[in-house]
């Protein structure tokens, strides 16, 4: 058994992405195995039979499959920034219940055979609740950026990246902005570091890694 956590991870999953970032605020030192998701790694399966990302692994053996999960352990061990004091569990489940849903099916329509306009106005229709609710404030649940940001950030950046013009060109100005602030943050440009595939027998790699040179966050 790893004397650190091991996270297993993707590096362009949402999940993965904001399970990182609290790791990486929390200042947790944990080995990262980079896995490709066509090709599980039979230590991920054992870890968890559900086989997907993130997966964190403790010292102890105790595994936990759950992102926000995840992001609660580690903010439990460290929370420099009070992200506990910035959370709101009904805005995290909208956003990783009906919110991922028509985002999966605006992304990928081929998939599920949707309407992908249908599913983009829905989308807009929560992004337009967050417009509203930044009306307050720079952050979801205050000044400073919290739990409930880095929870829904990831997903709201790929429902952005799907069609950036028509994001762009929607009437989100708060939004925007503090999608622009998340995206030009160190915090993600440092969980956006690009890892090798793992391979069992490799030498473990430490989170937080440094950014050899400019970090592509596409």
């Amino acid at each position: 058994m790893s004397e650190k956590p091991v996270l297993y991870s993707f590096r362009r999953c949402p999940y993965a992405m904001r399970a990182r970032m609290a790791l990486l605020v929390s200042g947790t030192v944990c080995h990262i195995r980079e896995v490709k998701l066509s090709q599980k790694p039979a230590e991920l399966i054992a870890a968890s039979p559900k086989a997907t990302v993130p997966v964190l692994v403790l010292a102890g053996g105790q595994v936990i499959d759950q992102s926000v999960t995840i992001m609660r352990w580690a903010l439990g061990q460290a929370d420099p920034e009070g992200w506990l004091e910035r959370e709101d569990a009904g805005l995290i489940a909208a956003n990783d219940g009906p919110f991922k849903a028509h985002l999966d099916r605006y992304k990928y329509p081929q998939r599920y055979g949707s309407d992908p306009a249908e599913h983009r106005a829905a989308g807009l229709v929560v992004l337009e609740a967050l417009e509203t609710r930044l009306g307050g404030h720079a952050h979801l649940c205050g000044e400073r950026r919290g739990l409930a940001d880095i929870a829904t950030f990831p997903f709201v950046r790929q429902f952005a990246e799907t069609d950036r013009a028509w994001f762009d060109a929607q009437n989100l100005p708060r939004l925007q902005a503090w999608l622009s602030r998340h995206l030009q943050s160190a915090l993600f440009a440092a969980a956006m570091v690009r890892f090798a595939q793992w391979n069992a027998g490799d030498p473990p790699v430490v989170l937080p890694a440094e950014a050899s040179g400019p970090t592509t966050v596409n």
